[in-house]
C-alpha cells in the first residue's frame, strides 16, 4: 500500500512539473504513473550501478556529479516511455532537482518519512 502511495505522489509531482516547466511533456495521468514506476525501477536497478562506475567523478566533484546521474535517469525514462518528453539535458537536470524537492515537500506535508514509504 505504501508503494502505491509513493508512486501516486511521484505521478502527481510529475504532472505538476510538466505543467510548470516548458520542456517537459506528459500526455496524461496514466503516462505520469508509468513515469513514476519507471523512475522508481531505474533508481532501484540502474542508478546504483552507474553511481558505482562513476564514483571517482562523484568524489572529485564532491557529489555534484549525482545531479548529472539523476538527469541521465530522467533522459533514460524519456527514451523508454512514449508520451513523456524531455527537451534537453538541462531541462532534465532542473526536472530532477525540482522532482526531489517536490517529493520532499509532499512527504513533509503528509507526515511521511521518505524511508517509511
Amino acid at each position: 500500500m505504501k508503494l502505491i502511495f509513493k508512486i501516486l505522489l511521484t505521478a502527481v509531482a510529475v504532472v505538476l512539473l510538466a505543467k510548470l516547466l516548458p520542456g517537459i511533456t506528459v500526455e496524461g495521468y496514466t503516462t505520469a504513473i508509468l513515469v513514476a514506476i519507471v523512475l522508481g525501477l531505474l533508481n532501484l536497478i540502474v542508478r546504483p550501478i552507474v553511481i558505482f562506475l562513476t564514483l571517482p567523478a562523484t568524489i572529485v566533484t564532491l557529489g555534484l556529479f549525482l545531479f548529472v546521474i539523476n538527469a541521465c535517469m530522467i533522459l533514460l525514462a524519456d527514451n523508454l516511455i512514449n508520451g513523456f518528453e524531455v527537451s534537453s539535458f538541462w531541462t532534465a537536470l532542473l526536472f530532477s532537482i525540482l522532482l526531489t524537492i517536490l517529493q520532499s515537500i509532499f512527504y513533509a506535508i503528509l507526515g511521511q518519512d521518505k524511508e517509511q514509504l
